[in-house]
Parts: structure tokens; C-alpha cells; sequence
């Protein structure tokens, strides 16, 4: 048997930018053992810039300019944080990350772009948005776009900045609009007395295309400030703008000005091996750095050739090898996309334009992304060619066991088992096993007692820490009790005592938040290394009477707090089928606590919390206790983003069959049929209340901002669940 390598170096890469993704899909191929890979960026995607005139134009859709951040990430077993990077500290060697909290490093490295927000000039932030982020400014198009459609008409539109990217986006957007409405007011402004960026001929040739897209251009405007109008101009005058978009120049990200670090301009010196100056620990590249020692202008294609040569001095400092330099080229093509269909070329100030040139610039772009879009299959490991009888039918087709609620022992093995435990008849002990937590008299105060924990499925120890709680916290808002106290239990993959405690510093942090906002304390617990990183808490809760299984009655109207679907995405990230996005907002969803939920929903006859048997199986739970048969409207049910797809297409968590065979359902057809026998993380809370409160309880579950549906009831007779 192969030893388990311990993890004793923590590398994080700050940012999803160019060279940080390539230095991903390096490092899957070839990962250094004893690293452990972070990703931090705030978002699951990271756009490909040189694609976003063609989008805003329509000739790309939002997915096919984007990195997806959660496949890359789980291919190459790295844990990807979503956050925002706000602070660095390189004598502590931390970076804090915007509602996350503090990130230790033993090396690290800044892709972090640059901004074109304007926030030091008076109104910008209340009356424009730069084009980068270009995730905020490509979803503000889109609106403004649609909202034209609708109208059929639309107000004008300001660009700020007559440099290469200024110039791109207003006749983008100026293309776009003739499309959609027939007519386009495009403005654009620049301080200077010309276009920027370019040689003299390649200039002129972008100023006829101005003109040609119909877009007004303003040069040697100096602007006073930003209203509601429009920005104003030092004269005095207003550009009537209904949507203004900054690109003037590549400003550096302010918070870089409080590091210490080396900077020039605001962006952090480094020399020729990419290391920060000062700094044998961390590299900073793309446009958020300043090349000392071949100062260049901020362009992705030195962030792309700098990626080989970041990704081997990332290696070298961890292994304690010589670095090598990287010497960028002195100029490079520059593509610009004219609005339309076709593209302008310069490289060493002259220029070239014409459609053919639209269809190379497409060819490279596209070759550029397909590298992140066509992830290799990495080979599952082989079966063995001789065991024991019954172990190729455990395996089936190789699919990895789910993690989270999606790696539970089957409902039918748990069920037969406690079945079979021996009753002790005490007094104290009111309820034990079968309901979500049992119920204890202690000295006349009822409390209940729970324990869960699961295997991790995101790399992130904070947020895997944060779910489990609230997954543990199921339980006992289920019946309606107080969470009181919390005992944790840990298990860490192998790593050294540096990582030890960094880790389960994280844990308890996180875990420490959640259970303090809910009311909790954590009194103690215990820690082990293992195989895998496992999560579990014990959890007390105090309440006068506690809600059972059993209370439910007909007529009953059944209510689901959260979305279904959650196994089956995350069976789906494991194999590399599921939409990054769609992965991080089911997360972000699953690590919101459910008290106000519980609070709500207190005088429920009966409840439970929708985990690891689907959606059928804890619904059975409830007929079977309360003696009642129940209906679903399939219709009602709420999914989460891509669940249904994903269901369609075949992917299924490891725990699927063993819930559909526990508990058969009536009609229960397509992928919402699936769907009700999915293993949910975190799940909602499943409550039957009287009919004739469930609309006022809806009510104050939508005033809450609480995604709960009304999809069925409870009927009369056998335990039986019928869809609709």
C-alpha cells in the first residue's frame, strides 16, 4: 500500500487571472506532491478579456469567454475560495479574504487584475461602472440591452476612456444596438486630444471606424464629475448618458497601496523571475505587476507567455530549486474588434483590417479557451483484475462515492439496524432513535440530542465547516428546540503541524460563527488525522415541546424551506459535469443558517429537515410516524440551477438507488421524480402545518427572502407518496 503523503507547503494563487488558470491546468497535469493548492478569486469564473467586445456585441455567448474556476479547480486539486482578496500581509504571510477571513501562505502569488472604476472622481460610483470587473459590467449590458429590446428603444450610451479597450466597447455596444433596435447614440470620451494606445495610421483607421458605427467621439474633454444626467465636463456641459462605462487606462487595485509591498504606480515591482522584489515567497504577474526589468504595457499576451515560466518558479521555490527569468517580447499583436464581424491588426505601428482578420482573432480566442473548456478526462483508477466475489457490482461504473449527505450508509441498512438496538426503559430518555434527534428529561427540561457529520466535497475547510453546521443545525430547529451546546469532531487528511493548525484554525472560525449566531457554544470536541478531510458535531437543543415526525395530520399542507437537486450537482462536480456557477450558488445557498426558517415554522404538527434520504425518504419518515399517506405537486417543487438538466442527463449521486428502492413513489416521473430520491446536504426544513395557516406562514417565509415552496399535503391511509 502507498503511503499517504503528508501536506506540508501551502501554495495560494490570489486571483483567477490568465496566468494563475494556466498555471492550474499545468499543475493538474504534473502536481507536487505535499502542496496544497489554493485558489482565491471572487467569483467561480474568471473572464477571458480578449472575447468581451465580441460578447457585448452578441457574438459570444457569457459561457464561452469565461474560465470556469470550479472545474479547474477540482481538476486540479486545488481548493477554490470565493471571495474577494482585500488585504496582505507578507510579513505574517496571510492574506484576508472579504467575508472569509484570514489565509496563511508558505508561498504565494498576485494575478489579480486591475480595475477601470473610477471611484476618486466625484459620482462614479453612483452613475457609472467600469468595464472591469467585466462580470459586473457584462451583466449591467445585458440588462440594458434586454430593457432596449423590450422598449424598443434606448437611452445613450457613454464610454470614458479612447484607448484600444474604450474604442472596442463603444463600438460594440454601438453594433449591438443597431441590432437590436435599428439605432444606436454611442459617446465616447477621451481627455486627450486623440485615440490612444495606437501608431498614427492604425489611429485613423479606428477613427473612420468610429465613425462608420455611428459612435460620437469627444477628444480633449476633461470631466468635472458624474451625475444622473450624464458625466459633466469642466465647460460646464453634460453628455446625456443613461449608461456610462469607464475604461480609462488600467488602474491598480487600491488595496495593493496598503501591502508594503513595492510598487510602482500602484502596481507591485517584480523582477525578472516574477518574484516581487524584497520577496523570495511571492510572485506577482499579469497586469496587477510591474516587470522592473522590462517594463511593458498591460496586455494578456504577457500574462499568457508569463504563465509557463510563473508555474516552474512556483515549483522551484517549493522544492528549493533555481528559478529561471522570463524575458517577455518587446511588442505584440494587437487584435481590435470593429463592432461588427471584422477586426483591425497592428503590431510594430502598422496596421492591417478586414473580416479575414475577425476569423483569425475568433480562431486564437477560441483555441485560447478550449484548453479550460476541454479539460483532458483524467483516468479513473483501474479496477483490480481478480477480487472477491460482489465487488465489481459495488463498483458499477467506476463512479466515485459522493461526498456530503451523498456518501450515508442506505436508509434500508440504517433503518434495519437501529431497528434491531435493545430498548432500555428510562424515564429521562422520551424519544430515541428514528426521529431527527432524540428527546431527553433532564430534571424536567425536555432536550434534544443529534449528531451528524460528512465527508467534504469542497476543498475550502471554512465553508465545508460552515455547511456541516448548519447541517448538524438541521436536526434541532427540525423540532423546534434552541440550540444549546456543540461538540466537534475532526478528521484532517495528513499534514504537518503547521497545516494542522491553520486548518482546523479555519474550521473553528467558521464553525464557531454559526453556531454563536444560532445560540450555541462549542464546549469541546476531538480531532484525528485519517484519509480525507470529515467534519462532524454533536449538537444539544433546548425546547418546551419538541416537534415530532409523528404529529402529522390530513389535510396538512406540506412545505419545503430550500431547493432540491444538491446531490446530484455535487456528483456532477466530482466528474466535472457541472456549471461552476451553478455550483457556487447552491453553496452559498446551503451555508445560509435556517433558524428564521425554524422560528417560523415553530408551530408546525410536524417537521423535519430534508437530508441524505431525498426528499421522498424523510416525507416517508413523517407518513409513516403520523399514520398519513401524502401528495406532491411535482410542478411546485423549486430545484437549484442545473439540478433538472443534469438529472436528465443520467448524473445520479451514489446514494440514489438505495434511497429510490427505500422509498417508491406513485407517478414520480422525469427529472423532478428523480430528483425527490436525491441526497441533499444542508437540505430545507419539511414541515406539515394546518391548512388554513399555510398561506400566512408562506408570507412571512417570502418576507424573509426564504426560497420555500407549498408542494403538497398529507392524505388519509397508507403510507403512500403520490406525485401530480
Amino acid at each position: 500500500m502507498q503511503p499517504q503523503i503528508p501536506l506540508t507547503r501551502d501554495l495560494v494563487l490570489i486571483g483567477g487571472g490568465h496566468s494563475h488558470a494556466l498555471v492550474l491546468r499545468k499543475w493538474a497535469m504534473r502536481p507536487l506532491p505535499g502542496v496544497r493548492l489554493t485558489v482565491i478569486n471572487p467569483g467561480p469564473t474568471a473572464p477571458y478579456s480578449g472575447m468581451l467586445p465580441g460578447h457585448i456585441a452578441g457574438h459570444y455567448r457569457q459561457d464561452e469567454l469565461e474560465i470556469d474556476l470550479v472545474r479547474l479547480a477540482r481538476f486540479a486539486g486545488a481548493r477554490l475560495i470565493d471571495g474577494r482578496a482585500v488585504a496582505l500581509d507578507p510579513q505574517a504571510k496571510t492574506v484576508t479574504v472579504e467575508g472569509h477571513g484570514v489565509i496563511e501562505y508558505d508561498v504565494a502569488s498576485l494575478d489579480i487584475g486591475i480595475t477601470t472604476e473610477l471611484p476618486q472622481m466625484r459620482g462614479f460610483t453612483d452613475h457609472a461602472i467600469g468595464a472591469k470587473p467585466l462580470d459586473v459590467y457584462a451583466a449591467r449590458w445585458r440588462d440594458f440591452l434586454a430593457e432596449a429590446e423590450a422598449k424598443g428603444e434606448a437611452g445613450p450610451v457613454t464610454v470614458i476612456g479612447g484607448g484600444v479597450a474604450g474604442v472596442e466597447l463603444a463600438m460594440a455596444m454601438a453594433f449591438a444596438l443597431r441590432k437590436a433596435i435599428g439605432k444606436a447614440k454611442v459617446t465616447l470620451i477621451e481627455a486627450r486630444d486623440n485615440l490612444t494606445g495606437t501608431g498614427a495610421d492604425t489611429r485613423d483607421r479606428l477613427m473612420r471606424a468610429l465613425e462608420a458605427n455611428d459612435v460620437t467621439l469627444w477628444t480633449g474633454a476633461d470631466i468635472a464629475e458624474f451625475t444622473a444626467e450624464g458625466p459633466r465636463l469642466r465647460t460646464g456641459q453634460v453628455i446625456p448618458s443613461a449608461l456610462t462605462i469607464g475604461a480609462a487606462g488600467a488602474l491598480p487595485q487600491p488595496w495593493l497601496q496598503d501591502t508594503g509591498l513595492p510598487l510602482t504606480d500602484g502596481f507591485v515591482n517584480v523582477g525578472a523571475t516574477l518574484l516581487v522584489e524584497g520577496h523570495d515567497d511571492l510572485f506577482a504577474v499579469g497586469d496587477c505587476a510591474h516587470m522592473t526589468h522590462a517594463p511593458r504595457p498591460k496586455a494578456g499576451v504577457y500574462a499568457v507567455r508569463a504563465a509557463p515560466v510563473l508555474h516552474d518558479n512556483l515549483r522551484a521555490v517549493l522544492t528549493g530549486h533555481s528559478l529561471r527569468p522570463y524575458h517577455p517580447q518587446k511588442d505584440y499583436l494587437k487584435l481590435i474588434s470593429l463592432g461588427e464581424k471584422s477586426a483591425l491588426a497592428e503590431k510594430y505601428g502598422r496596421p492591417w483590417s478586414g473580416p479575414w482578420l475577425w476569423r483569425w482573432k475568433d480562431r486564437i480566442d477560441r483555441k485560447f479557451m478550449s484548453m479550460f473548456h476541454d479539460l483532458p478526462a483524467m483516468d479513473a483508477p483501474a479496477a483490480p483484475t481478480i477480487a472477491a466475489l460482489g465487488v465489481a457490482e459495488e463498483l458499477g461504473d467506476g463512479q466515485p462515492v459522493c461526498a456530503g449527505c451523498g456518501s450515508k450508509v442506505g436508509p434500508g441498512a440504517l433503518s434495519d439496524v437501529l431497528a434491531s438496538l435493545p430498548q432500555v426503559d428510562r424515564v429521562d430518555v422520551l424519544t430515541g432513535a428514528g426521529d431527527d434527534a432524540a428527546t431527553l428529561d433532564i430534571g424536567g427540561v425536555k432536550q434534544v440530542l443529534t449528531t451528524d457529520h460528512l465527508r467534504a466535497f469542497t476543498e475550502d475547510p471554512a465553508l465545508m465547516a460552515r455547511i456541516t453546521a448548519i447541517h448538524a443545525l438541521g436536526d434541532v430547529w427540525s423540532m423546534g428546540a434552541a440550540p444549546q451546546a456543540v461538540l466537534t469532531n475532526v478528521i484532517l487528511p495528513r499534514m504537518n503541524d503547521t497545516l494542522q493548525r491553520r486548518t482546523l484554525a479555519e474550521i473553528m472560525r467558521a464553525a464557531g460563527e454559526v453556531f454563536r449566531d444560532a445560540g450555541a457554544e462549542i464546549v469541546g470536541g476531538h480531532s484525528t488525522l485519517g484519509g480525507e478531510l470529515t467534519i462532524g458535531f454533536t449538537v444539544t437543543g433546548l425546547a418546551e415541546a419538541p416537534i415530532q415526525q409523528s404529529g402529522g395530520q390530513p389535510g396538512d399542507v406540506l412545505i419545503l424551506t430550500r431547493p432540491l437537486g444538491s446531490g446530484t450537482i455535487l456528483a456532477a462536480e466530482m466528474q466535472g459535469k457541472a456549471n461552476g456557477r451553478d455550483v457556487m450558488r447552491m453553496l452559498q445557498v446551503m451555508a445560509q443558517p435556517q433558524a428564521k426558517a425554524a422560528e417560523i415554522l415553530r408551530g408546525a404538527h410536524a417537521m423535519t429537515d430534508v437530508t441524505g434520504f431525498g426528499l421522498a425518504g424523510h416525507l416517508m419518515a413523517i407518513c409513516k410516524a403520523s399514520g398519513t399517506g401524502a401528495e406532491i405537486a411535482l410542478d411546485s417543487l423549486l430545484f437549484y440551477n442545473g439540478a433538472l438538466d443534469l438529472a436528465e442527463a443520467g448524473v445520479r449521486s451514489t446514494l440514489y438507488d438505495a434511497n429510490f428502492a427505500h422509498a417508491p413513489l406513485v407517478n414520480a416521473t422525469g427529472p423532478r421524480g428523480i430528483l425527490l430520491h436525491d441526497p441533499q446536504t444542508a437540505g430545507g426544513l419539511l414541515a406539515a402545518v394546518a391548512a388554513d395557516q399555510a398561506d400566512g406562514l408562506m408570507a412571512k417565509l417570502h418576507e424573509m427572502g426564504i426560497p420555500a415552496a407549498r408542494i403538497g399535503h398529507l392524505t388519509d391511509g397508507a403510507p403512500v407518496i403520490s406525485c401530480i
